[in-house]
């Protein structure tokens, strides 16, 4: 922790050493020196203690909150990158992180699908399906490969698990599965429990699905992981592949799912 600590001070100083000070109304003066602002300018703007935050850019201040961060990230006009960073540093919640991301897939990213042959689809931040291509409509035949309805609520993978009856013979032991993929959405989502369109969902689920709200209240915990994954497809039968759940870093909520198939 204490490495950490002092990681955060030497970042703070390297930030506030980018700006000019008449930046922020401060005069330049000769006789500065260092370049950039003074800890007390920083302190100011920021509104808090020039000695607390003197202690902050020694590694002293075991405990920094989460409003000081937050004022001193908007003093220092940091990135989203930058921001997420300092808040690691302290071990702090960004109050920020709970403010929903755009939950659409870019262009690029979506027009990949249709350069991979085997089934893949991206999944928003509820788990949604933002887009799928041929194959992975093909593989969710009956699903996938059918028009939207009006007013219906956009497909979603856990809707597709628990409130689809043909699912429980189309997954290969559907309650594992569905155990599992519950335990991987609490652990994808624990930092955004309280997001109005995140309850909604849990509720829908736990009100029209007894196993949900059975799985959901065990509080399993589980990563989303890779490996096999085994359906009974209605017009060829048994056919397995190897997922691989990947992250654009830029979109990280966001999440492209590829299934290969097993050798024959």
């Amino acid at each position: 922790m204490d490495s950490r600590r002092h990681e955060l001070g030497e970042f703070l100083q390297v930030l506030r050493s980018r700006y000019a000070p008449e930046t922020f109304g401060f005069p330049a003066g000769s006789r500065r020196r260092t370049q950039g602002l003074r800890r007390e300018e920083v302190a100011q703007l920021a509104g808090i203690s020039p000695t607390w935050y003197t202690w902050i850019e020694q590694g002293r201040a075991a405990n920094v909150s989460a409003d000081a961060l937050d004022r001193l990230a908007r003093t220092l006009r940091l990135s989203r990158g930058e921001r997420n960073y300092i808040f690691e540093l302290a071990g702090r919640r960004d109050p920020l992180a709970a403010a929903p991301e755009e939950d659409a897939a870019s262009e690029l990213l979506t027009s990949l699908l249709g350069d991979i042959d085997i089934p893949a689809y991206i999944m928003g931040r509820t788990w949604d399906m933002l887009a799928w291509n041929a194959a992975a409509a093909e593989l969710f035949t009956g699903w996938l490969d059918k028009p939207m309805k009006a007013h219906e609520p956009p497909r979603n993978l856990l809707r597709f698990v628990f409130l689809r009856a043909q699912t429980r013979k189309f997954l290969v032991d559907w309650e594992t599965r569905a155990r599992r993929i519950t335990a991987e959405f609490r652990a994808d989502c624990r930092t955004r429990l309280d997001e109005p369109a995140l309850q909604q969902l849990i509720e829908e689920l736990k009100q029209a699905s007894p196993e949900f709200s059975r799985f959901w209240k065990q509080h399993d915990v589980l990563e989303r992981q890779g490996g096999q994954r085994s359906f009974n497809h209605p017009r060829r039968g048994l056919v397995i592949y190897q997922q691989v759940t990947l992250r654009p870093v830029d979109q990280e909520q966001l999440k492209l799912v590829l299934l290969k198939p097993n050798a024959p």
